[in-house]
């Protein structure tokens, strides 16, 4: 699915997203985090990252599209320059990044930049580190930011972090992405959760056939989370009204994604909701 355009002191990508085929939080760990078991699979809506080598500062930053607020060090792109930069010798570089995939959603969008960052300056400056390394490099900026590296479907366990591949496509069908007009913070969704163990684990409920999803692989969030936000109920409702195979909320929330027919593209008209249908 990574696209890299390389010429010269010039790169640009295109980070996209994820959704969470169902989403277990199993127990609290000592160390604040919780412990999950989820299943990530990449979708085609993206944001659009560009490298140019030069700059009055080692790491220069501009951000067009949506607004996102913090200063440059708790960027997630600054943060993986930093990582990179503690280890080899770069030249000062301009980042652009013109941010479509919005924040409070659930589907990774600022971990997908920050791993396709680490990937853009591997790449770029021909640093030759392991995809490993890179995995484990991204592991330390956020939970589901390895997931990106390698871009494949895969399980998930630990905090997000342990990945392992699975096997899984969705590419006979359509997926939509909806997104409310309304966010939801990943900590207080998760001060609004009570961790349990499931009754079956995610590996026996995604084998299931697609039209048994909607009975049997849960996302641990929905409930708590829509009774905190009802859009995203009306949203997921909306979905299956208009013929998805399956709908759920994807991670923490506020994104609905629905599964329909290859080619079924059903007008999804919702309030102030943004609609984006993966393309091919």
């Amino acid at each position: 699915m990574t696209k890299f355009i390389d010429i010269d002191t010039h790169m640009i990508s295109f980070p996209h997203c994820k959704i969470n085929l169902g989403l277990h939080v199993t127990e609290r760990r000592n160390d604040g985090f919780h412990e999950l078991e989820t299943i990530f699979y990449p979708v085609k809506w993206n944001d659009i990252l560009e490298l140019t080598e030069g700059g009055n500062k080692p790491f220069n930053l501009n951000i067009s599209g949506l607004n996102i607020s913090g200063d440059l060090k708790s960027n997630l792109l600054y943060k993986a320059w930093a990582i990179i930069k503690n280890d080899h010798a770069l030249p000062p570089i301009t980042v652009h990044l013109h941010k479509i995939l919005p924040m409070g959603a659930g589907l990774g969008g600022g971990s997908s930049d920050a791993a396709f960052m680490l990937k853009m300056l591997n790449d770029h400056f021909k640093l030759a580190i392991p995809t490993s390394k890179l995995t484990v490099m991204a592991a330390q900026l956020g939970s589901d930011c390895a997931f990106f590296i390698e871009e494949t479907p895969k399980m998930a366990t630990g905090r997000g972090e342990i990945l392992s591949p699975i096997s899984i496509d969705l590419s006979p069908y359509s997926i939509v992405i909806v997104m409310p007009p309304t966010t939801v913070g990943t900590s207080e969704a998760y001060s609004w959760i009570t961790p349990k163990q499931p009754k079956a684990s995610l590996k026996v409920n995604i084998e299931m056939p697609i039209s048994e999803w909607k009975n049997y692989l849960i996302n641990d969030f929905e409930e708590p989370v829509m009774k905190h936000r009802p859009i995203i109920r009306e949203i997921k409702n909306s979905l299956y009204e208009k013929g998805a195979i399956y709908a759920s909320m994807s991670g923490s929330g506020a994104a609905v994604f629905g599964i329909f027919d290859k080619n079924e593209k059903p007008a999804i008209e919702i309030g102030n909701c943004i609609v984006n249908w993966e393309e091919e």
